[in-house]
């Protein structure tokens, strides 16, 4: 009964998160699996519908002067609040003719009516302008990605607040743990306490491992909510890893110790004339670390999903192609593929969680360590004689 009940709720997993796929694929006639692992300004419950988030722009007027406006959701926007759609091809060639952006105004602000709020698909994803002049400065509406680092957060603050209760009562402290709930999470601590923080760390182990609990559940929560039916993957997105890899950056350049600038700005060891060869290439290195971190993470999380979404989009693409029976005959096949990428992805959650854990760990463990011996000494003396050989 549990392998059958484990089984259906798989396979419900799955179909669930194809919704949004088939309904696009319904409607536009076309499959892209890139588009539904990309950020966007709504969130997507297709086919029960899309819930629009709300836009805020910092915004630079033609005269001159700056605000900031404010609106519920981007069919707001267009249809209260005088703003317009440009395509993706447009946003990016910058400012171009002028005559060129006033005809490309006018055709996108005359688009007929859609079902979202009042506006199309194709201008609920598109880039906003001011129909008035001017131009956006900064864009710091709320993303569906964000949304979901949002919720991390909060699941993350939840668990983290529960245990400190426990331990506070002294259950896990002063006698064991009880129940599921602190034996996991005591299991997952306790791993990345002794197995990622101390052995990299040692004796400062304890001044960092706050941080590192933190990375290893917020990026293990996210990675989890990926996976559940209209979820999102916020560690899927470049800006956040990027800025979880910041945080790793910043903490070892500021636990540097002495020795570990020294390496950096002036190797020891080496003759005079190579080190300013090296001296760059060291600084350089400062940067791919948490460069390589941020990237790693994305990508990985990215690939996963857009596998999944492939392989059950195959199902829509033959349907297409082939008519609706060669659909349904491939419709198992995809299924039992994706569910393997699912289980696949289950454990590359953990896998990721615990990679970027382990790497900020060993990066800032290199720059906290203290070296107690000479470079001379820890390099030998090349002049030495050589010690006998004692022969039995």
């Amino acid at each position: 009964m549990i392998k059958r009940a484990s089984t259906f709720l798989l396979l419900f997993v799955i179909a669930t998160s194809a919704m949004p796929l088939a309904a696009f694929a319904a409607e536009d006639g076309e499959l892209d699996a890139l588009h539904h692992s990309a950020n966007a300004y709504y969130l997507d419950f297709e086919p029960f519908g899309k819930l629009q988030l709300p836009r805020i722009f910092v915004v630079q007027h033609e005269d001159g002067s700056y605000g900031v406006e404010v609106f519920r959701s981007t069919a707001a926007a267009i249809l209260e609040g005088g703003w317009v759609v440009e395509t993706a091809s447009h946003a990016e060639e910058g400012e171009g003719d002028a005559h060129a952006d006033e005809a490309h105004t006018d055709e996108t602000h005359t688009t007929e009516a859609g079902p979202y709020g009042g506006i199309t698909l194709e201008q609920l994803e598109g880039y906003l302008a001011p129909a008035s002049g001017g131009h956006v400065v900064l864009d710091l509406s709320i993303s569906k990605h964000l949304v979901f680092a949002w919720l991390g957060m909060l699941v993350v603050v939840l668990i983290m607040t529960r245990m400190a209760g426990l331990y506070g009562q002294g259950q896990g402290r002063d006698t064991a743990p009880k129940g599921v709930f602190q034996n996991l999470f005591e299991t997952l601590i306790i791993f990345v306490r002794d197995d990622i923080a101390r052995p990299n760390l040692g004796k400062k182990a304890d001044k960092y491992t706050p941080y590192l609990l933190t990375a290893f559940f917020f990026i293990l929560t996210c990675n989890l909510l990926g996976l559940v039916p209209f979820g999102a993957t916020a560690t899927s997105n470049l800006m956040v890893t990027t800025v979880l890899a910041t945080f790793t950056f910043v903490l070892t350049q500021l636990g540097g110790t002495k020795d570990y600038w020294m390496h950096i700005l002036w190797p020891p060891g080496i003759p005079a004339f190579v080190k300013p060869i090296l001296m760059p290439v060291e600084i350089l290195g400062i940067f791919t670390k948490p460069i390589a971190l941020a990237i790693r993470l994305f990508a990985n999380l990215t690939a996963g999903h857009l596998v999944i979404l492939s392989l059950i989009g195959l199902i829509f693409s033959f349907a297409k192609i082939f008519g609706p029976g060669v659909g349904y005959a491939v419709a198992p096949v995809s299924i039992a593929f994706a569910l393997f990428i699912y289980f696949l992805e289950l454990l590359v959650s953990f896998i990721q969680a615990y990679v970027f854990t382990m790497l900020s760990a060993l990066f800032i463990g290199m720059a906290v360590e203290e070296h107690h011996h000479d470079h001379d000494e820890a390099h030998g003396d090349h002049h030495a004689e050589p010690a006998p050989v004692q022969v039995a």
